[in-house]
């Protein structure tokens, strides 16, 4: 697994519920109080141990720590580069949906050897897509789910979200799009502030 990914989840861990549950998440997992650097690949079993150690730690689902590390790769202010990267996708909601097929590429643009799964929308109409995430990086679909709410809420529009499970082996997104301009979005400006 890169260290992106790895890193990621310590930062969540650390930001959303401390230092000292991260030390115990990693002994839990038997990796002892571990620091992931970001520009390391790690076997894949580590990341699923220190997951399966937070499962464990808070007494929830694996789904549900999944989602919500979706939901902190855009909200909180530590990652702010992911949100960026997303919003780049358009000026709409509908326009960072259509965005998402190229995210797997302009990942690789920023970190060549980072590898997400390929990522398939299709429109059904009227407001309904199905958003496929391919079988490289099991749970990854839940993660999507807490990036497009958050993403919702990032751009003020209202949506619905449900999980539909494994078909061929990819992870299927229902998406529902209620409204588009159901609250204010987040001030987004192409040009980073100097500061």
């Amino acid at each position: 697994m890169h260290g992106l990914v790895n890193r990621a989840i310590q930062s969540f861990v650390t930001n959303t519920y401390g230092r000292a549950r991260w030390r115990s998440v990693t002994e839990a997992a038997g990796l002892g109080g571990i620091e992931f650097e970001a520009m390391l690949s790690y076997e894949d079993g580590l990341t699923d141990a220190v997951i399966d150690a937070l499962c464990a730690d808070l007494g929830v689902c694996r789904n549900d720590v999944l989602e919500d590390l979706g939901t902190y790769l855009v909200s909180h202010p530590e990652v702010e580069a992911l949100r960026r990267l997303l919003r780049f996708g358009g000026e709409s909601y509908v326009d960072f949906l259509h965005s998402l097929d190229d995210l797997p590429d302009r990942a690789r643009l920023a970190v060549s050897d980072l590898r997400l799964p390929v990522l398939e929308l299709r429109e059904e109409g009227a407001g309904r897509f199905t958003l496929t995430c391919g079988p490289d990086l099991p749970g990854f679909g839940w993660v999507m789910m807490g990036i497009l709410r958050a993403m919702a809420d990032d751009y003020g529009a209202l949506v619905m979200l449900e999980h539909d499970g494994i078909r061929d082996g990819d992870e299927v997104i229902a998406i529902t799009l209620i409204e588009t301009a159901f609250a204010k979005g987040r001030d987004f400006n192409l040009g980073a502030r100097a500061g």
